[in-house]
């Protein structure tokens, strides 16, 4: 579907959290860079919005409009995740708070905003991106799908002696 110039294949269909409690619907291309840029979106009427992040709780990026938001669903894992990553809790500086997982790699950590993947994955909801504005703390709850660590082998020269005739 085209949108005022909109492909559909670069455009994402998103729901705007704000702190006023106010929701925005529409499609974006694309984050911004830094935490300076506002939130460009292409509004269902076809106006162009620009959204300061400073107003933005969390853009939720979803698979229909009229589903409901991550703040309608569930926000937090009733067991541990089973997807690879970090496990966070996001600490909103409205007191509200959220669990998902982001990536288990430094460089994605940084500003603008954090993007995680929330709780509910069969829910309207299948990415959060949260503004570094927003966010008050940022806790790591766990770290998901570490690789297993293999036992050392001891060496031939090993100083440890066998019981029972097992090899060293």
């Amino acid at each position: 579907m085209a949108v005022a110039g909109v492909t559909s294949s670069t455009a994402k269909k998103i729901l705007i959290e704000r702190f006023d409690r106010a929701a925005m619907r529409g499609w974006v291309q694309s984050l911004p860079a830094n935490g300076s840029e506002p939130l460009e979106l292409i509004t269902p009427d076809g106006s162009a919005l620009a959204v300061p992040l400073q107003q933005i709780k969390a853009v939720c990026f979803v698979r229909d409009f009229e589903g409901p938001s991550i703040f309608k669903e569930k926000q937090e894992f009733l067991t541990r995740p089973k997807s690879h990553g970090l496990w966070v809790e996001v600490r909103f500086t409205d007191g509200g708070r959220l669990e998902g997982i982001v990536p288990n790699e430094l460089k994605e950590l940084g500003p603008p905003g954090y993007a995680l993947t929330p709780p509910e994955i069969a829910g309207n909801t299948q990415r959060v991106w949260i503004p570094q504005s927003a966010v008050a703390q940022l806790v790591v709850l766990g770290v998901v799908g570490s690789p297993k660590r293999t036992p050392r082998r001891r060496s031939a020269d090993s100083k440890q002696f066998s019981l029972f005739g097992e090899p060293a």
